[in-house]
This record gives C-alpha cells, structure tokens and sequence, in this order.
C-alpha cells in the first residue's frame, strides 16, 4: 500500500488514502499518532504543487 492522498473527514479528523501496489484498490485509514506531521503536510499539499492541468485553463 502507498499513500497517495489525504482527505478530512466532517469533523477535522484526517484521513490517508493509500492504493495497493497489487490491484489499485483504494483504502482510507485514520492518521495514526506516530505519523510524521511534516510528511503529512507535503502529500496534503502535493495537488497544489504539481497540479493535474495547466494552470493557464483556470482562466485567472
């Protein structure tokens, strides 16, 4: 399993995303207490780093 993506659920509470190497499927887990807050933080910002479109689309 990889991490991939982080989601917050309704209550503030973060979730990890991670995709089987195997079969793709995807999973949701708890951010558990001994997570690396710093690595947290750069897979939450990631999509704003290497947006998945050119930038120029948006039309700012």
């Amino acid at each position: 399993m990889e991490p991939i993506a982080i989601s917050v659920r309704g209550r503030g509470e973060w979730v990890l995303i991670h995709r089987c190497r195997g079969c793709d499927c995807l999973v949701a887990n708890r951010v558990a207490g001994d997570d690396t807050p710093l690595l947290l933080v750069k897979l939450a910002v990631q999509p704003l780093a290497n947006p998945p479109f050119p930038l120029e689309v948006l039309d700012l």
